[in-house]
């Protein structure tokens, strides 16, 4: 097996810092949902409040989130997806697919996702360049030349 030399910096290290929490993922998928208020968010998925609250703090200091108002009187905020955000999308289908091949049992995975196309969606990660799927053993990891350079 090819061993890479572990750079000081690691990506999915800095990305867990943020996103490794049990609920993160559960919080982001309300919002895929179209979910945006705070109250909503407790209800569906029966979270504390002060845990919401915490992991939102997070998520709008990381730039996930954006915090807006859309009441004065209480003052009552939302909490919208930025681009950072909306990014992550990939990686919430390819956690919902693995959890559909591996952990559904005889009745499926509870959740179809349906293109605009009209078409049941199968999404796969694929090579930017050939555009064949990307399997483990097809690719090499390497040090980024902007690493050494630093």
């Amino acid at each position: 097996m090819y061993e890479l030399e572990r750079p000081p910096v690691c990506s999915i290290a800095r990305a867990m810092e943020i996103l490794g929490e049990r609920w993160t993922f559960l919080i982001l998928r309300e919002a895929f949902y179209g979910v945006r208020r705070f109250s909503d968010m407790q209800r569906n998925l029966g979270i504390a409040r002060n845990i919401l609250s915490t992991r939102l703090q997070t998520l709008v200091s990381a730039g996930i989130f954006e915090r807006r108002l859309y009441q004065e009187e209480p003052e009552r905020y939302e909490y919208r997806l930025t681009p950072a955000g909306r990014d992550l999308y990939p990686s919430i289908v390819t956690l919902m697919r693995w959890g559909d091949e591996h952990l559904t049992g005889e009745l499926g995975p509870p959740v179809v996702l349906r293109h605009k196309c009209g078409h049941e969606a199968d999404p796969v990660l694929v090579c930017s360049h050939c555009r064949e799927e990307l399997h483990p053993h097809d690719v090499t990891p390497e040090r980024s030349p902007l690493v050494d350079a630093a």
